[in-house]
């Protein structure tokens, strides 16, 4: 199958309103919102809603959601990832064979978050009903569609793990509804599905309240109680989410704010604080050694501290302190280091961005994680259900160790840029680990390197693994990577594709808005 990241776009204007999401189908969705008179929050959970459809492969009604909103010239934060099991602990999950958390299965499974958050965004600043702005979604379900080249070789890269992997019977109702009678799913192919339209319907209709104490949360815990699994009917009841007031830095004249933890854009803004001393007006190889080793540092502290605040030990404004940054900065040396965190006692997917006619913008973000997530589908309602657990640490003394109703590090992040208490734009670089990376560097490429949006979604992009191990983009520069392998990083180059992320930004212009989309898959923009 060829290598489907190879497109190149242009920045677009749009006057009235703009989607930007990694599918067109989805985009369409929350286009077609805006003109039935839905704001751009309506057109977010409708983007949303259809990317669980379209785009299965990265997201999913079991799985989490984060917002950030400017509306009526005020930003808000929206936590909606999930907590596990009141049932589960270190002890449970190493009395069935495990001495670290699994990757599928029942185990990792947490309390899904992302239809409390559709809800709630809905209840606050919808201009719609919610089960108005799922219809485009529905009917994606019920109707069809023929998957886009890039969900489709995700999909079979994906299935192909999965039923090499996943054979016992919890796994069957998974197969039910991502395979053709076992038979894997290629681009062109028409995916539909009666019980995911059925579902959403019932989402939608309830304000999502079936999911946590209805029919929907029946099933879940049925399946539960059926195959072993932890989450109960109490678990689902009592869930809510949570809105939060976004964290900033200040990054040369620039607000750049983001959810804080337990989700990790915290590690993108303490390297930009980490940076910010230095003003490159160009992309050089000195500069990228800096992000790489800013971003290493960054991720050294929020790998160790950052977990659910109500467990942290650390109090997060420390790591954004200038306390912090003067700790910090001597690590910050001209050859590549191994980071160490610091001693804190003795001194921390889908992505979419829309915006509307009244100036309103979402950031927003949405996953399962590690692709369809744990492999179980809940049957009868095509409900793939997140393994968001499996980063937690079965080691007791971690400070993201697993323990009952707590809400792991979480990887998924959106991002805002504001400027003198004004909205310039929502901005996010899905996928993993590497999304902090991807703010730090799509940032820099705007404010440093005046950047369009889509060029700087388009530049080649560095992913730091571990140690002293970074994958450079095939489309650097070769003197880039000799210089950046002199300084000591050990230097793979791969091919260009969304491993590397995959974003969206939109930026507030004068009377109208600029916007770019990812080349590194289907990324589509709808505008009027």
């Amino acid at each position: 199958m060829p290598n489907p990241f190879t497109n190149h776009k242009n920045s677009v204007y749009a006057k009235n309103g703009v989607v930007a999401t990694s599918e067109g189908l989805a985009a369409q969705a929350g286009l077609e919102i805006l003109k039935k008179g839905g704001n751009a929050v309506d057109a977010a959970v409708a983007t949303a809603a259809a990317l669980t459809v379209v785009e299965p492969c990265s997201n999913g009604i079991g799985s989490d959601n984060f917002a950030i909103v400017y509306f009526n010239e005020k930003l808000y934060g929206l936590n909606s990832s999930g907590y596990s099991s009141r049932n589960i602990n270190i002890e449970a999950v190493k009395s069935k064979g495990f001495d670290k958390m699994p990757r599928q299965g029942l185990i990792p499974i947490t309390v899904p978050g992302t239809p409390k958050g559709w809800a709630r965004l809905i209840e606050r600043f919808g201009n719609l009903s919610l089960i108005e702005v799922l219809t485009p979604a529905i009917d994606l379900a019920r109707n069809g569609f023929a998957l886009s080249e890039t969900v489709g070789w995700y999909f079979d890269k994906a299935i192909k793990y999965y039923q090499e992997n996943n054979k016992t019977s919890e796994f069957n109702h998974f197969f039910d509804v991502f395979t053709k009678n076992g038979t894997r799913y290629s681009p062109g192919d028409i995916f539909q599905s009666e019980d995911l339209a059925r579902t959403l319907e019932e989402i939608g209709l309830t304000d999502s309240d079936s999911f946590y104490k209805g029919a929907l949360a029946e099933k879940i815990v049925e399946f539960m109680e059926k195959y072993g699994g932890f989450i109960d009917k109490t678990d689902l009841a009592e869930y809510d989410c949570e809105f939060v007031e976004p964290i900033r830095v200040n990054y040369h004249g620039y607000n750049i704010c983001e959810i804080p933890p337990n989700g990790q854009g915290i590690t993108a803004l303490m390297a930009l604080n980490l940076l910010k001393k230095d003003h490159p007006t160009e992309r050089t190889e000195y500069t990228i050694h800096k992000q790489i080793e800013a971003i290493k540092i960054a991720f050294s502290d929020t790998l160790k501290y950052v977990t659910d605040p109500k467990f942290m030990k650390m109090n997060p404004d420390f790591l954004l302190s200038d306390e912090y940054i003067a700790m910090r900065e001597k690590d910050l040396t001209d050859t590549a280091q191994n980071q160490e965190p610091i001693e804190y006692l003795k001194s921390g997917t889908v992505y979419l961005s829309t915006a509307d006619k009244d100036g309103n913008m979402v950031s927003f973000i949405q996953s399962n994680y590690m692709g369809f997530g744990s492999g179980i589908v809940i049957d009868g309602t095509g409900i793939s259900m997140q393994n968001r657990g499996h980063t937690f640490s079965l080691d007791p003394t971690h400070h993201n160790r697993l323990e009952p109703r707590k809400r792991t590090y979480h990887t998924i992040i959106p991002g805002f840029i504001m400027k003198d208490g004004l909205a310039i734009g929502p901005f996010g670089v899905m996928g993993g680990f590497m999304q902090p990376q991807g703010h730090l560097q799509v940032i820099m490429n705007m404010i440093d390197f005046n950047m369009d949006p889509q060029t700087a979604l388009d530049a080649p992009r560095f992913r730091w693994d571990e140690s002293l191990n970074v994958a450079l983009e095939d489309t650097f520069e070769a003197e880039f990577v000799q210089s950046l392998k002199k300084r000591g990083h050990m230097i793979k180059s791969e091919s260009r594709g969304s491993s590397f992320g995959r974003g969206q930004v939109i930026l507030k212009q004068g009377n109208h808005y600029l916007a770019g989309t990812e080349t590194r898959c289907d990324g589509h923009i709808a505008y009027y």
